[in-house]
């Protein structure tokens, strides 16, 4: 049953996706509305289309929220087989269960430590910099006192 679902769920919404399923629903509204004159624009009229677009409506949040759980869930997935399979920590396997205090307060160590990153990079750049001010001002040197 899942299986089936899934694969239910998948052709869906791809095919709601679709540009030939937007042209189709503009196709039907401009047909309803072209056909409010016959029916003297009754309220069975505004029905059928209120009636319609709901059911749709309410149909498709429950397809489009399956497919938005396991595409969810893959990348979950590939991104804890990445950090398992890489130098990063494994604190960040399964985060997506922790709490949002847990999460705030892993956010904050991972900016503070992008912080401490970002100064020892502009440190090494200023280093680098005051290093080929430096040469530059020796090599000016040399070659003045050898002419």
């Amino acid at each position: 049953m899942d299986k089936f679902f899934a694969t239910f769920a998948n052709a869906t919404a791809r095919a709601a996706g679709s540009p030939f399923a937007f042209l189709l629903c503009i196709a039907l509204v401009v047909a309803w509305a072209a056909s409010g004159p016959f029916f003297q624009f009754s309220e069975n009229w505004q029905l059928t289309i209120n009636t319609g677009t709901t059911i749709v409506t309410f149909l498709m949040v429950f397809l489009i929220q399956n497919t938005q759980n396991r595409d969810g869930a893959a990348l979950q997935t590939k991104l804890d087989e990445l950090i398992r399979s890489s130098a990063a920590g494994d604190e960040f396997i399964g985060i997506e269960k922790l709490t949002d205090k847990e999460l705030a307060a892993l956010h904050d160590k991972c900016e503070a430590a992008a912080k401490r990153s970002h100064a020892a990079l502009d440190k090494t750049r200023g280093e680098r910099a005051r290093r080929a001010r430096k040469g530059a001002t020796e090599h000016a040197a040399r070659a003045e006192s050898t002419t």
